[in-house]
């Protein structure tokens, strides 16, 4: 099977985050970068398929800056085979990254299955998942926790509101976009990242793949911290009296009750 994974670096959300000097996006100085979490899911999952059937490949794409390089990396030194690099801007919107993503596959020769993430989790959009399989012209499952696979089909398992679930079945080729909980990614050992390093980035500009600015149709701008949290308050006294005030402030000024 020719399997694919689309994937996204994101900032590690233990990074602390400010903005540039027109607040037009984040300053990116010092910012540690990761493969977004949804995606490993997505990675595991296309690892397992590769190893249940003889002969596979696992390709890996993404889309960005140069910088993006190191997550594809990541993705090698977990198993994937081969990597794909496609340069956009830092800022490019969900529609610009799903054209550049959906045009490096169309100039493969041929694509079974594609794998994602739900969602990034720097904007949470889950919106490029769908974009990319619109623009390959192939049906999209998301949120997906279990997936059967058959010769030319697969069924399923994805969650809905409300704690429900559904089964969906679709002919190949298809996208799956991964849930949290699909399976448990495994970690990349030190001989495969030492090898992941000397495997080759295919790298590819957005002309390459019929991608361009045009394509970017969320303009950014004004971008705002949330504010400071208040200092906690401290209710002195005993329990009766601390419980009766307590219950005044969240009335009062929480308005919680």
């Amino acid at each position: 099977m020719n399997i694919y994974v689309c994937i996204k670096q994101v900032p590690d959300t233990e990074t602390k985050i400010k903005l540039n000097a027109d607040s037009s996006w984040i300053d990116t100085t010092g910012i540690k970068w990761i493969m977004s979490p949804f995606d490993e899911f997505a990675v595991e999952e296309a690892l397992r398929l590769k190893e249940k059937n003889a002969g596979s490949t696992v390709t890996v794409l993404s889309a960005g800056p140069t910088r993006v390089v190191d997550a594809i990396r990541t993705a090698l030194a977990m198993g994937c085979d081969n990597g794909i690099h496609i340069e956009i801007p830092e800022n490019a919107d969900n529609n610009y990254a799903a054209k550049a993503l959906a045009g490096a596959l169309k100039k493969e020769a041929k694509v079974d299955i594609v794998f994602t993430g739900k969602e990034a989790i720097d904007d949470g959009a889950a919106q490029t998942s769908q974009l990319i399989a619109e623009y390959f012209g192939i049906p999209a499952v998301t949120v997906v926790l279990n997936v059967e696979y058959g010769a030319t089909s697969v069924k399923c398992k994805r969650e809905v509101e409300g704690g429900a679930f559904e089964m969906i079945e679709s002919s190949l080729p298809v996208l799956i976009a991964a849930q949290k909980g699909m399976n448990e990614p495994r970690y990349a050992s030190l001989p495969n990242i030492m090898k992941a390093k000397k495997k080759e980035v295919k790298s590819l500009k957005g002309a390459d793949v019929d991608a361009s600015d045009a394509d970017q149709k969320i303009k950014f701008k004004n971008f705002q911290l949330p504010p400071p949290k208040q200092a906690g308050k401290k209710i002195p006294g005993d329990i009766p009296v601390a419980a009766k005030e307590l219950v005044r402030l969240l009335h009062e000024e929480a308005k919680v009750v």
